[in-house]
């Protein structure tokens, strides 16, 4: 006896993905272009699911902003600056 369900089923073969970016772009439905009270509308409602920091987090993320800023300046100016000693050394150039 054949399986019942083999006469229900219908042949899914997947359609190969378009090659070129021309034909990706016709594959694609046409976006609806919305207004701009609705754009602000969505932007209005996306502010309100922000969760802002608290004054003591905000605080505290901008100390560690101010000193990784200062240690990488620093880090970078001695970088610098040994290269250009290593330089002067090699060429043996005097300024």
């Amino acid at each position: 006896m054949a399986n019942r369900n083999s006469a229900n089923r219908k042949s899914t073969k997947p359609e190969p993905a378009p090659k070129t970016a021309a034909q990706r772009q016709a594959n694609q439905p046409k976006r609806q272009r919305g207004s701009l009270k609705e754009y602000f509308k969505g932007v209005r409602l996306e502010m309100k699911k922000v969760v802002w920091p608290t004054k003591s987090e905000l605080w505290s993320y901008t100390g560690v902003v101010i000193a990784m800023s200062v240690f990488f300046a620093v880090a970078f100016w001695a970088i610098d600056s040994g290269v250009l000693a290593a330089l002067k050394g090699l060429l043996g150039i005097t300024m």
